[in-house]
C-alpha cells in the first residue's frame, strides 16, 4: 500500500510516498480503506521530530484523523464491510498514522460518519472533536458558567465554542476582524479582539475573571490572568503553569481517547443535529502532503486541509 511519511525528520520536503505491506485486522478490529485524512498541527510536529519515536521504525506516518470504507473485518468485529466510518489514529502505535491507503483500527476507535456528510468532512471530526470533548470534561463547568476560548477561529476553537454552547456554557472568544463573522456564527456570546493583552480584554467583560480558559492558541502564561480565583486552565500541548492563586491547571491528551467510541459517536450525532460544523478548507491528493504541511505552518486556513487517497 501507499503511505506518506518521513524517513528523516525535517521540513515539508521530508514527506515522501512509501510502499508498505498491507495490514490486516485482528480480533475486534477492522481495516479501513482510507479515503480522506485531515491535516493538523500535530502532523507537522511529528514530521519535524517533535515526538519520542523510540521503539518505532521509519517511515513515520503522520495523521490522527481518517475517514473511509471498511473493506476487511476481523473476528468478533461488530462492523461490516462497506460501512463508512471515521477514525482516530495514533501515529506512534501498533497501527500507525492515517496517511496511508489502509488503516487497521480497533472497533471502539471508529464511528459511522455523520449522515449527510462527505468522507472529507467526516475526517475533520475525530481528533479535534475528541480533544474539545476532553477539554470540556476537564473544565467540568455547570451550565451558565463562563469559558474563554483562545484561537477561536481555528478548528479546535470552532469545535470548543459549539460544544460548549451545547452544554449551556457562556463563551467568550477572541477573533481577528476577518474572522469575526465566522466566530459569531459558531455561537460565541462575547467576542474580543485577538492579540496582545487578551486577558485584559476578557477582564473588561468579566471583571472577576472567567471560570475556565481553553488555550488553543498556546498563549500560556499570557492568558492566565483572565482566570477567576478557583478557575481552571486547560492547555492542549501539555503546558502547566505554577498556581499563584487558587486555580487548577490541566492538559489534554487526546491519545487517551483512542477507545472512546461513545464520545466519537456523540460527535457524529452533534454534526447530524447541526450543533457541530465540519469545515474543510481544501482537498489535496495525498501525494501533495508537503503542500498541505506548508499551508498549515503558514497559518490562516479556516477549517482543515484534507488529503485524499
Amino acid at each position: 500500500m501507499k503511505a506518506v511519511g518521513v524517513i528523516e525528520f525535517g521540513g515539508p520536503e521530508a514527506l515522501g510516498v512509501h510502499h508498505l505491506p498491507e495490514p490486516h485486522p485482528g480480533t475486534g478490529q477492522v481495516r479501513i480503506r482510507v479515503r480522506a485524512i485531515a491535516v493538523s498541527p500535530t502532523d507537522v510536529d511529528l514530521r519535524r521530530g517533535g515526538y519520542n519515536t523510540a521503539g518505532f521504525e521509519p517511515p513515520y506516518i503522520p495523521g490522527m484523523d481518517a475517514a473511509g470504507v471498511i473493506d476487511e473485518v476481523g473476528a468478533s468485529s461488530t462492523w461490516k464491510v462497506g460501512d463508512e466510518v471515521m477514525a482516530i489514529a495514533l501515529p506512534l502505535s501498533e497501527h500507525g498514522g492515517a496517511y496511508a491507503e489502509y488503516l487497521v483500527a480497533p472497533d471502539d476507535s471508529i464511528a459511522r460518519i455523520p449522515a449527510g456528510s462527505t468522507l472529507e468532512q467526516a475526517s475533520t471530526v475525530p481528533m479535534n472533536g475528541l480533544t474539545a470533548t476532553q477539554v470540556l470534561e476537564l473544565a467540568a463547568l455547570q451550565p451558565g458558567r463562563v469559558i474563554a476560548v483562545t484561537g477561536a477561529a481555528g478548528t479546535l476553537g470552532n469545535y470548543l465554542i459549539q460544544l460548549a454552547k451545547v452544554q449551556g456554557l457562556t463563551v467568550i472568544a477572541d477573533a481577528a476582524p476577518k474572522d469575526l463573522a465566522m466566530v459569531q456564527s459558531l455561537g460565541a456570546d462575547h467576542i474580543v479582539d485577538r492579540g496582545d493583552n487578551l486577558a485584559d480584554r476578557i477582564r473588561s467583560v468579566f471583571p472577576d475573571g472567567v471560570d475556565a480558559v481553553a488555550d488553543t492558541a498556546l498563549l500560556h502564561e499570557e492568558i492566565v490572568p483572565a482566570l477567576s480565583d478557583g478557575g481552571v486552565f486547560i492547555s492542549v500541548r501539555g503546558w502547566k503553569g505554577e498556581p499563584t492563586r487558587d486555580m487548577r491547571f490541566e492538559a489534554v491528551s487526546v491519545s487517551d481517547e483512542y477507545h472512546s467510541q461513545a464520545k466519537l459517536d456523540a460527535l457524529r450525532q452533534a454534526v447530524e443535529d447541526g450543533a457541530l460544523s465540519a469545515r474543510v478548507a481544501d482537498v489535496l491528493p495525498a501525494e501533495h502532503a508537503d503542500e498541505a504541511h506548508r499551508r498549515v505552518e503558514a497559518g490562516g486556513s479556516r477549517g482543515r486541509i484534507v488529503l485524499t487517497f
